[in-house]
């Protein structure tokens, strides 16, 4: 799940405020940050996918002082030994079970010790119908960006000496909105991005492997969800505004479906 996000970065210094960024920190953020993008131009992204590996941004801690960059979706673990096993494992490292990131070889580094916090307006999710699949935005009731949790990486290719930041999105089981909505038939059980109460930000960072464990639960962050335009196909809008707008299908007035 959670295969497909959306992320307005023009929002980056109110979403640091709440991932715990002190006036130090905030002004330290805006020269890194402007400098930064300078070199890397941010883009919007109003839907994406993550098989197409776009950057992402995510604040991360580092020498006790809170910094921000982009990372490419797909978390490439230090002991890739050549580009070609890292696009292999890139496809299958853009989400991370949180029961297991202590454990898993792609992420136990990661988890350790390069956790990062990852600012989202949203992300898509489909439910399951009929034999059809209806897409849906999900975002956070108050209209805040959603602070997820992820790993990062960085990550050198041996052949070019360059050095690229990955990293992946920590998710949990569903709560009661995801587990009506997330009812792919293929799986054991809805699931959710890891969504953390600015209460905790601190813990997903700094935490021990026990505080951190305790977080892989959905939070009591509220969510909300409406359906929206086909994401794939020909009839697909792609990564403009409208993308996130309401869209009933009238197969979904089913008193007996989730509206």
């Amino acid at each position: 799940m959670c295969y497909e996000s959306a992320q307005l970065a023009e929002r980056i210094y109110r979403d640091a405020v709440r991932a715990g960024a002190s006036e130090e920190e905030l002004d330290y953020l805006r020269r890194n940050w402007e400098e930064k993008k300078r070199h890397k131009p941010t883009s919007k992204y109003y839907h994406v996918s993550g098989f197409e590996h776009p950057d992402l941004v995510a604040f991360y801690k580092k020498d006790d002082h809170l910094e921000v960059d982009h990372f490419t979706w797909g978390l490439i673990p230090h002991w890739v030994k050549d580009a070609n096993q890292a696009t292999d494992i890139w496809n299958k490292t853009l989400n991370a079970r949180g029961e297991t990131i202590f454990e898993k070889p792609s992420f136990k580094d990661a988890a350790q010790n390069s956790r990062v916090i990852i600012p989202l307006d949203g992300f898509f999710e489909h439910h399951h119908k009929n034999g059809k699949t209806f897409p849906h935005y999900i975002q956070q009731k108050d209209g805040e960006s959603m602070l997820v949790a992820g790993l990062s990486s960085h990550w050198t290719n041996p052949s070019t000496g360059e050095i690229i930041p990955s990293l992946s999105i920590v998710t949990t089981k569903g709560n009661e909105l995801m587990s009506e909505i997330h009812n792919n038939p293929k799986l054991n059980g809805p699931r959710m991005p890891l969504i953390l109460n600015e209460s905790n930000v601190r813990t997903w960072m700094e935490g021990d492997e026990n505080e951190v464990e305790k977080l892989m639960r959905p939070s009591n962050v509220e969510i909300t969800a409406h359906t929206v335009r086909r994401l794939k196909g020909r009839n697909a809008l792609g990564n403009v505004p409208e993308v996130q707008q309401e869209y009933r299908y009238p197969e979904m007035d089913d008193p007996l479906t989730l509206f």
